[in-house]
């Protein structure tokens, strides 16, 4: 049998390579940060990682998780109700959600799993879940586990919003759900018309706030603080894998009977090993760090303003942003491939985003920025976009 289905694979993965679709992989050999070391020797400027406040290979963070090592061991080798659960998962629990200003907070082993394992143990046939079109694929997968009844409203769209939750007034209860940064967009949901809307038509809301928590609001506590919205949304979805030190781990923080009903139900979190104590360790230092100063988000937020004008001032197509995400459409997926390869020769690390990635027509280099950047960073990075982009003809 599998004779036949290789030849079906081989064709399969031709087209893809023919449609200029294939996905190689860069190995790096050195810790993440602004510069790093590829296997080839070559050292690169990384503008793609979601290391947003340049925490991945953060002292204080990696001696912290060195010290749970010691004293917690290396794994928990259990699911959290058998014997799983450690006083360090508890204590970052607790922090995050005093971070968030929420209830109460449970872990997983990535937001995929959270987003996965959130619908449903909540909801059932007769509720109703309104997702945004341009959600992550962890929700649109958890959704897909739910027997929710299911619309569906275009990105940040508060009309069709608004019409999806008429039509759902036939269901018992109701949850909006939006991504807080649009990941390849980098724009950020209009959570505040969308709380009035929730009001409006009772319901509730979940963010996920992945891409946003530790980069938008003054203090990097995400949509909720950038609209004033701290403790009034029933759901957030988060991760420690991004600008809360990008190693792994994500959770959902909210509710109290919510995140109880979860502890019960869940099932990535029933029948997945805990997270490994180190990583608490480190999350819980993140956390500390955080509440302790607002540097690095000051300097991210420096940094995002800086690179954007300078780009938008060279002549390249960028998306809106409140994030640290700058999308450069470039919109052909072969073009993408080839700038970023481009780039890469002129030691700038980017990668081409294209179908199914983004929609088709829609291929662009995303550069997430850092607050790991300095100055002359963002200027070598400019440089050698406009230097690719006129050779491309990108740029006049």
């Amino acid at each position: 049998m599998y004779t036949n289905f290789q030849e079906f694979l081989t064709g399969e993965l031709s087209a893809i390579k023919e449609a200029g679709l294939y996905k190689d992989e860069r190995i790096i050999v050195s810790p993440q940060g602004a510069e790093i070391t590829l296997n080839t020797g070559q050292k690169v400027l990384n503008f793609c990682a979601n290391n947003y406040l340049g925490l991945s290979a953060n002292k204080k963070l990696v001696e912290a998780a060195r010290q749970a090592l010691d004293t917690h061991g290396y794994g928990m080798s259990s699911v959290r109700f058998i014997c799983g659960t450690g006083d360090l998962h508890k204590e970052l629990e607790q922090k995050l959600a005093h971070f968030f200003g929420t209830e109460d907070t449970i872990l997983y082993a990535s937001c995929f799993d959270a987003n996965g394992g959130v619908f449903e143990p909540l909801l059932t046939s007769d509720d109703a879940i309104i997702s945004d079109s341009l959600n992550h694929a962890s929700i649109i997968d958890g959704v897909r586990l739910c027997k929710a009844q299911r619309y569906r409203y275009a990105n940040a769209d508060m009309n069709d919003l608004e019409e999806k939750l008429k039509e759902a007034q036939a269901q018992r209860f109701r949850l909006i759900v939006t991504d807080g940064v649009f990941s390849m967009d980098g724009n950020v949901a209009p959570l505040d018309r969308i709380y009035e809307l929730a009001n409006k038509y009772n319901a509730m809301i979940m963010v996920d706030e992945s891409h946003s928590a530790g980069v938008v609001g003054e203090t990097g506590r995400g949509v909720t603080e950038l609209y004033n919205l701290k403790g009034k949304i029933e759901i957030i979805t988060g991760t420690l894998g991004k600008a809360f030190g990008g190693a792994i781990g994500g959770f959902t923080t909210g509710k109290k009977e919510i995140i109880d009903m979860l502890r019960q139900r869940s099932r990535p979190y029933l029948f997945s090993n805990s997270i490994p104590p180190l990583v608490a360790a480190a999350g819980i230092k993140m956390v500390e760090m955080m509440t302790e100063t607002n540097e690095l988000q000051d300097k991210l937020h420096f940094n995002t303003k800086y690179f954007m004008e300078k780009m938008m001032k060279a002549g390249f197509d960028i998306k809106p942003t409140e994030s640290a995400i700058c999308a450069v459409m470039l919109y052909d997926a072969k073009l993408s491939q080839e700038m970023a390869a481009r780039l890469l020769r002129e030691g700038i690390y980017v990668i081409g985003f294209y179908y199914p990635v983004v929609p088709k027509g829609e291929a662009r280099i995303r550069v997430q920025l850092s607050a790991a950047h300095e100055t002359e960073h963002l200027d070598k990075a400019i440089t050698a976009f406009i230097k690719v982009g006129k050779e491309l003809d990108i740029i006049k």
